[in-house]
């Protein structure tokens, strides 16, 4: 049977208790809020913390989703069935409704939340492509304060932040534009399972012409300044099948993913050409049907 360690225990009442705790354990204790990545790693003695900060009772504080004219809110603590739920992300962000329909499970989604997801730092987990796609900031509590962070900033490697052993992940804060709309795509070998390929697309129109674009890729290694390029080199163009096909052909060229029981890489790779295409291509739609 696989047990975890042996741990202390703390409940969090609130954000300044949480990060005090952290404060005062440093980097003997780690924080659970849903639990579906942790636990299991503790079982199997992946992890082994002498303190475990429970921050379910946070919810109050970290679950909100706000939508403010030039920029979306969301608390850390939201669970992924609301962000699933919520009309008001999703009339702006649609990304989000997209990917968390392919997120684990309902089990899964009723418990995990928003901020966890992002603090594990899988290569393989949705939500970072969907911050990055987005732009998105995290904002950081610890005790001198807060900090905000690119997700670039954020991520530093797989299952590695840069969050310090006594600050805590408060909120994404997602900039809204004008004209723009977004959309993700997922390849999975069965429902609930890691993606073999996944990919995410911004775009931004200035009538039929592409005036910003943004993409990401999910569980291919993706090359964060080669994919830059590739959103960059569509701008100023048509929104047309060609310029999508383009948009493709730099995604593929922008990803080292390596064979393993999910498929090859030659196969990942023509995951990540054709799901940018087919995300483009949806993010285009919507803006235009908007």
């Amino acid at each position: 049977m696989q047990v975890p360690g042996p741990f202390e225990y703390e409940r969090a009442t609130s954000v300044a208790h949480a990060v005090s705790l952290l404060d005062r354990l440093g980097d003997s204790a780690m924080m659970v809020a849903g639990g579906h990545s942790l636990l299991p790693m503790m079982k199997l003695r992946i992890a082994n913390p002498e303190y475990l900060v429970d921050l379910n009772d946070l919810v109050g504080e970290l679950g909100y989703i706000t939508v403010e004219p030039t920029v979306v809110r969301l608390g850390s603590m939201v669970r992924h069935r609301e962000a699933l739920q919520s009309a008001d992300l999703n009339a702006v962000c649609p990304i989000f409704r997209d990917a968390e329909l392919v997120i684990a499970d309902p089990v899964v989604r009723n418990r995990g939340t928003v901020g966890g997801s992002l603090c594990q730092a899988d290569p393989s987990e949705d939500l970072t492509t969907v911050c990055e796609v987005l732009n998105a900031t995290v904002v950081a509590q610890g005790p001198a304060g807060r900090r905000e962070l690119s997700m670039a900033e954020f991520h530093v490697g797989p299952y590695e932040t840069s969050l310090e052993p006594n600050e805590l992940l408060v909120e994404v804060k997602i900039p809204l534009r004008a004209n723009t709309s977004s959309a993700y795509a997922k390849v999975e070998r069965r429902v609930g399972d890691w993606a073999v390929a996944a990919a995410g697309s911004s775009v931004t129109l200035d009538g039929p012409t592409i005036a910003a674009a943004h993409f990401g890729l999910t569980a291919v290694n993706p090359d964060a300044e080669a994919l830059a390029a590739a959103a960059a080199a569509i701008v100023g163009k048509p929104a047309s099948e060609e310029t999508f096909a383009e948009a493709g052909r730099g995604a593929a060229a922008a990803c080292e993913p390596t064979t393993d029981q999910r498929g090859s890489a030659d196969y990942k790779r023509h995951l990540a050409s054709e799901l940018t295409i087919r995300t483009l291509r949806t993010a285009v739609a919507r803006v235009l049907n908007a």
